[in-house]
């Protein structure tokens, strides 16, 4: 099959097929998991016919093309695959909280990240 030309994340249409790395068709893509804001590919969510939605994160894609999405992972790996739990933790940082830690993280270079929720 002719999968198309290679693209980029952000345009992966939902329906696209996946194949595993033995040249299986495992499932459609259902959502690409991503930071757009910070150009961070997690991964894609794939409705499976026998094991309904799977996560399968960026490591185990080796490519993304216009009509098809081939993984390095094999089926019997597809199965094995975690259901998706939401979204990923979000994670802020407030310069009104000026206390000594946050000009001695400033001093040091670091981010005075707290986790949202």
């Amino acid at each position: 099959m002719d999968e198309g030309q290679p693209i980029a994340y952000p345009v992966l249409d939902k329906g696209v097929r996946v194949l595993s790395g033995d040249g299986e068709e495992v499932g459609t893509v259902h959502h690409v998991v991503a930071a757009p804001d910070q150009d961070i590919f997690h991964g894609l969510v794939i409705n499976t016919p026998r094991l309904g939605r799977r996560f399968v994160p960026a490591e185990d894609i080796d490519s993304l093309h216009e009509r098809g999405v081939d993984l390095r992972i094999n089926a019997t790996a597809v199965a094995e695959l975690p259901v998706p739990g939401g979204a990923a933790p979000e994670y802020r940082e407030d310069p009104a909280e000026s206390n000594w830690e946050h000009w001695a993280h400033r001093l040091m270079g670091r981010k005075d990240w707290k986790k949202q929720g």
